[in-house]
Parts: structure tokens; sequence; C-alpha cells
């Protein structure tokens, strides 16, 4: 079975994992059709096991134990990002803005989107969707909108691991 992995808090705040050797960690665990996306942390491989919270479970600890740092990661399928991709809810962007998916834990995307009301909607607009919040920020403003500050700060509570909707794209095209 084809899984996505999204790795959290890679080659930032000093911990550097280079891209081959991650994939290497992930062939000698016996993870086929192991691919790396772009430098930030986006594997692609199949998998007997058909259980995802088995195969999330066994990667964070592969990775904590190979990498020796807290490994957290999201496991979803193609499937799964396809339809992430598709329910993006902002067509009102052009090259001005970033497009961006958070993902969540345990439903903490709703509590993210009360933020809604605070925004200065000509500069980022946000709306929750199933375990994830989408995102649209003028390009420049990312790390100091509303909702930037916000989600730094919440960050450091809760499971978020984000992605541009670009890079997610470039992702899926790489499935098979």
């Amino acid at each position: 079975m084809q899984y996505i992995i999204l790795l959290r808090g890679i080659n930032v705040g000093g911990r550097t994992i280079k891209m081959d050797e991650l994939k290497k960690s992930f062939e000698k665990a016996g993870y086929a059709d192991v691919v790396t996306v772009l430098q930030t942390g986006n594997i692609i491989l199949d998998s007997k096991e058909k259980n995802i919270n088995k195969v999330h479970g066994a990667i964070e600890s592969l990775l904590t134990k190979t990498f020796n740092y807290p490994a957290k990661v999201l496991v979803i399928t193609p499937e799964q990002l396809r339809t992430v991709i598709e329910q993006y809810p902002f067509t009102n962007y052009g090259p001005e803005y970033h497009r961006y998916v958070i993902f969540t834990e345990k439903g903490f995307e709703k509590e993210m989107a009360k933020q809604e009301n605070e925004l200065d909607k000509s500069i980022e607009e946000i709306k929750a969707g199933n375990d994830v919040l989408y995102w649209r920020v003028l390009k420049g403003k990312t790390l100091d909108s509303t909702f930037g500050k916000y989600m730094a700060k919440a960050g450091t509570k809760h499971f978020l691991t984000n992605r541009n909707v670009n890079t997610l794209e470039k992702i899926l095209t790489k499935c098979v």
C-alpha cells in the first residue's frame, strides 16, 4: 500500500537530515519504492502494512531511533491527499498569495479556525477542513500576519505541519 509521510521539524532549528540518509533508513527498514520529494521531509513509500496507524507508529519509532530526535509525522494515502487538495476553498488567489494546508490532530483545526474573526481578510483567510486548516496569505506576510503569529504559538503545543499546496500537488504527481 502506498503512503505519503510528511515529517515535522526537520532541516530547521539545527536538526538536519539529508534526504538520501532518510531514504536509506526507510529502505533498510523494509519499505519499498521510497521517494523523497523536495528537501522538506516529504516521503512516498510502499508498505505491506495496511493499517495506517501501525505504519504511523513504526515510522515515528524508526525516525526517533535512527536520527535521535522525537519524530512526529503525518501519514496519509494519496487518495486522502488528493481530497485535501481538491477541497482547498479559496479560489480568489493569484501569484501574490501563498496557499497552505495545515495538518492537525484531534480536531484542533476547529480551534484554530476561531481566529478567523481576528484576521485582516485583505491579507489572509482561513477555513477549517477535515483534520486540516486551509490558509491563504499574501506573500511576504506569512510570518507577521495575525494567523502566522498565532500558528507559531499553537505549533509549540499541538502537532502541526504545513505544506504549500504547490508542494502537495508535486507530491501527488509522484504517487502511483
